[in-house]
């Protein structure tokens, strides 16, 4: 094992450097929190790709091949769609917006008045998401180092504070589009040929198991139907992701580079849910599904190859952890630290606000390591995050961008009635039961388009300077939210 050592120590070095190298271009909060909006297609897509394929699509999406065949690939195939969807409908726009937020987007369109409660919304949402691929560093290190579970989460989880605290979104673009490359090189390149051969190829796989392991159905409709609904329109609306799309140089970057990562998506959604048939061929009696990517790894992968695979892992891991924590940081202090203290920004002060956003990455990353070692479900807590996202927030971000007789009130209701739903119906029926997004999201509709229509349209000066700032004809914000409108 001393050489696949050696490839992850260098490789987590890398990541550290990288974080170090970063901190030096970080000088302006849109440097700090979005790259400065310059990235181009290339590297704009690699980072795209690198943040939603994390843990769960990978440890995870060779899971469900294990126990579901090929149809186990829907899980990531729908998390292709979503980027898919929200590169080629929206992402231009969203680009040309020039907010730092999902929040600042909802105050620009509906007046200034629907900012702290979807953030503090988004907020969970962006808290349990890096907390759960903080928790798959315990998966990872086991494998590597035979580390007990807390001392594996700790570690992952300050390598990733450390870089992601030092230079930002700049460092963790540099860092993801390693850890793109590695991913690749990995998964795609090496893993997957290799557990193709090592169980016989598709006719000896196809021999071996049952038909249903081939059945693109086989997952069950009303399961895929559930992972549209959560990951698909998951993908259109979370800070995470949105933060990424302000990152791209031009809309037209936006669009383009986030339909070749969605494409990417889809070929790494098949892949793992390949992986995980060849290794039910091979490791029939598995105690876990999700034990199957660590098992094909460590038995059979030559030395060397073993430790790059295992840093793909990793590096998944990584990608959606730094993602998700520069996300939850500038949400706390942007969307309801800045408000609840009445802070008024002005263009002038934006690199006083570098040291600020800093500290709020690493109060973040603290309290997410916290969290990990009390945590033990990590499906629950993912379960969790997703239903309160698309319940609560989907309706009024997406009504916002497609109808202009979406009100203030609209979007406020929906907020709290999608999410009172959601919470409601979780406790009734159970966190892992499909009931809460369902009937949670209807929810949701029905208070946006009720309140909507019962309550005064929209100021017409609010909704000229939405078009305005849409058509990407306005100069960028500070980061204060849009003044409401009487």
């Amino acid at each position: 094992m001393a050489v696949d050592y050696t490839v992850i120590v260098v490789y987590l070095a890398g990541m550290l450097a990288m974080g170090w190298w970063g901190m030096r271009r970080a000088k302006s909060k849109s440097e700090f929190l979005v790259a400065g909006r310059r990235l181009g297609p290339a590297m704009y897509s690699g980072t795209m790709a690198a943040i939603v394929l994390g843990g769960a699509s990978t440890i995870g999406g060779v899971g469900l091949g294990y126990k579901y065949g090929l149809s186990g690939a829907w899980m990531v195939f729908t998390i292709g769609l979503g980027i898919l969807a929200l590169s080629v409908f929206f992402s231009a726009r969203i680009a040309r917006l020039k907010v730092y937020t999902v929040s600042e987007m909802l105050d620009l369109r509906y007046g200034g008045r629907a900012g702290i409660i979807s953030g503090v919304v988004m907020w969970a949402y962006t808290l349990m998401l890096a907390v759960t691929s903080t928790i798959a560093y315990a998966t990872i290190f086991d494998v590597l180092f035979d580390l007990n579970r807390t001392v594996a989460i700790i570690l992952g989880g300050a390598i990733v504070v450390a870089y992601s605290t030092l230079g930002g979104m700049w460092s963790i673009t540099l860092t993801d589009m390693v850890q793109f490359v590695v991913k690749t090189i990995g998964v795609l390149l090496l893993l997957l040929p290799i557990a193709v051969v090592k169980a016989g190829g598709f006719s000896e796989m196809k021999a071996k198991l049952p038909t249903s392991y081939f059945d693109p159905l086989g997952i069950g409709g009303e399961t895929i139907f559930t992972y549209v609904l959560i990951y698909t329109f998951g993908m259109l609306i979370g800070q995470d992701i949105w933060q990424r799309v302000f990152t791209a140089r031009s809309d037209t970057t936006a669009k383009w580079g986030g339909t070749v990562a969605g494409t990417y998506c889809l070929v790494y959604a098949i892949a793992g849910a390949v992986i995980g048939t060849a290794a039910k061929v091979l490791y029939p009696n598995l105690g876990s599904a999700d034990d199957a990517f660590a098992t094909i790894v460590k038995a059979d992968l030559p030395v060397g190859v073993r430790g790059l695979v295992l840093a793909a892992a990793l590096a998944a891991v990584m990608s959606t952890s730094s993602g998700a924590l520069i996300a939850c940081a500038t949400v706390a202090n942007n969307d309801i630290w800045s408000r609840l203290r009445g802070a008024v920004r002005r263009d002038g002060e934006e690199h006083d606000e570098v040291k600020g956003n800093r500290v709020f990455i690493l109060i973040m990353g603290v309290g997410v390591i916290c969290t990990a070692i009390a945590l033990n479900n990590v499906v629950e807590a993912l379960t969790v995050a997703y239903n309160l996202l698309v319940g609560g927030l989907l309706v009024p971000i997406l009504g916002g961008l497609l109808w202009k007789r979406g009100t203030a009130q609209g979007a406020l209701a929906s907020v709290v009635v999608g999410g009172a739903a959601v919470i409601g119906l979780m406790a009734t029926f159970g966190i892992l039961a499909n009931e809460p997004v369902y009937y949670g999201l209807l929810s949701s509709l029905a208070a946006y388009v009720i309140v909507s229509l019962a309550t005064k349209p929209t100021d017409a000066a609010v909704l000229a300077a939405w078009r305005e700032r849409l058509a990407g004809r306005t100069p960028e914000l500070a980061s204060e939210p849009a003044p409401a409108h009487q």
